[in-house]
């Protein structure tokens, strides 16, 4: 089991979290994602997956939904 928190700006609402939510549940082996919005700066993305999912596959999937990753704090 590997988990990922990754920083996002601009999300600002509920539709936010459920668009990057579906984005990020669309890579293979992503097993759970929750987000703590935080709509005037930048929301925390844990991801928790089967094995360590790559950067650009989190990038990827965020900017697809509209949104910025601007930085990762820290896996396990």
């Amino acid at each position: 089991m590997s988990t990922v928190v990754v920083d996002v700006q601009g999300m600002t609402c509920q539709h936010c979290v459920k668009a990057v939510t579906s984005e990020i549940e669309g890579i293979e082996g992503v097993t759970g994602v929750a987000i703590a919005l935080e709509p005037e700066g930048t929301s925390q993305v844990t991801v928790e997956s089967e094995t360590p999912v790559p950067s650009d596959a989190l990038r990827d999937a965020i900017a697809e939904a509209g949104y910025d990753m601007v930085g990762v704090q820290g896996s396990s």
